[in-house]
């Protein structure tokens, strides 16, 4: 049976993204480090590259690498210590509310059940002395306690600490040799391939370029609005939790899942009515409609060709084989097959006009 060359360039990029995902899969754990690391390489490097064009060559590349790479480590810390003032505040208000709360849930609960014949009531003593325990004690006692289960996932812990280290090491690496390390993938294709491989790549880029440029609208536009929604309610947390919300939607579900959780524990501490969960009904279910059928299939799916089925299906594929890495690149990776999958297309019908 003879192949016609368009099978045999379709079997061979279908191979190599076979081996791809299944190197992914194997050494997942080894590779995520690295796999962040090219993820950050790859957004990171025009702003290098804009930077070295500015210097005209009286900066070193190595000064720009760094100055990047500082920015972009004290832009993650600025988003981590926003948890700082949330939990400074929110703490002591769960010292002084939780009882209460626990007490006007009994008296609201424990009348709805009698009238269907059960009789519950709250052990309110242990439940004030399960908080009073733990959040009496003071900062030198959390962070013992934490210290001491940090020692209980050991392996856990040193694969963080492992990982926080490896990063920015290989992103500092990558980031120096990175038209280098292009250019020796590159230097791999064959030269029949070549002009094919320029194309594809030049297309795939183009569409991650829009992909970023949209997803940075999207966790923009929605930081703005979690934190002025949240304070049209008077919530005085409104404004760390909504940034937090929005710029931690970069990895998908997780800044919405992590965001609703303070936003709403933030709301019953200050509120200590059903205000609190009518903030978080209208705020994060607009919000949740606003992105996910607004805002990221216009900003994001529309832009690299993606419906939002698709985009969901995605999320949810990379992440049962890759986990969490798989949830980053879901859709950068996405996308790529995407092209892929178009130029195949492209390809398919050419060769049935052409025997047709």
């Amino acid at each position: 049976m003879q192949f016609t060359s368009t099978q045999k360039r379709a079997f061979t990029w279908l191979s190599i993204a076979t081996i791809a995902v299944l190197a992914l899969w194997l050494l997942g754990p080894v590779l995520t480090p690295f796999v962040v690391a090219a993820v950050l390489a790859y957004a990171l490097t025009p702003l290098v590259n804009w930077l070295d064009r500015l210097g005209r060559g009286r900066m070193p590349r190595v000064l720009a690498v760094v100055l990047v790479e500082v920015l972009f480590v004290l832009a993650l810390l600025s988003l981590l210590l926003l948890m700082v003032p949330i939990f400074a505040k929110e703490i002591p208000m769960m010292r002084e509310q939780l009882p209460l709360l626990a007490d006007k849930f009994n008296d609201w609960l424990s009348p709805l059940l009698a009238k269907y014949g059960f009789k519950l009531k709250l052990d309110l003593e242990s439940i004030k002395a399960f908080v009073f325990k733990y959040l009496n004690t003071n900062f030198e006692d959390l962070f013992a306690s934490l210290m001491s289960s940090l020692k209980l996932g050991g392996s856990v812990a040193l694969a963080l600490v492992g990982n926080a280290v490896l990063i920015p090491v290989a992103l500092f690496y990558l980031l120096m040799d990175w038209d280098r390390f292009v250019g020796r993938l590159v230097a791999l294709v064959p030269l029949r391939l070549r002009e094919g491989y320029d194309s594809f790549t030049g297309e795939a880029d183009s569409v991650l370029g829009q992909y970023f440029r949209g997803q940075l609208l999207v966790m923009l536009i929605m930081a703005v609005f979690y934190s002025v929604g949240m304070s049209l309610f008077g919530l005085d947390l409104a404004l760390p939790i909504g940034i937090f919300t929005g710029l931690a939607m970069f990895v998908p579900y997780l800044g919405f899942g992590v965001g609703l959780i303070l936003g709403l524990l933030a709301g019953l501490l200050q509120f200590a009515s059903i205000k609190a969960l009518v903030m978080v009904a209208v705020v994060f279910g607009v919000g949740q409609v606003l992105e996910g059928f607004v805002l990221t299939p216009r900003l994001v799916g529309e832009r690299i060709g993606l419906h939002p089925l698709a985009v969901i299906f995605a999320l949810l594929a990379f992440g049962q084989v890759l986990g969490f890495v798989g949830v980053l690149i879901a859709l950068p990776a996405s996308a790529v097959l995407l092209v892929a999958m178009r130029r195949l297309q492209a390809s398919y019908v050419a060769s049935r006009l052409y025997t047709g």
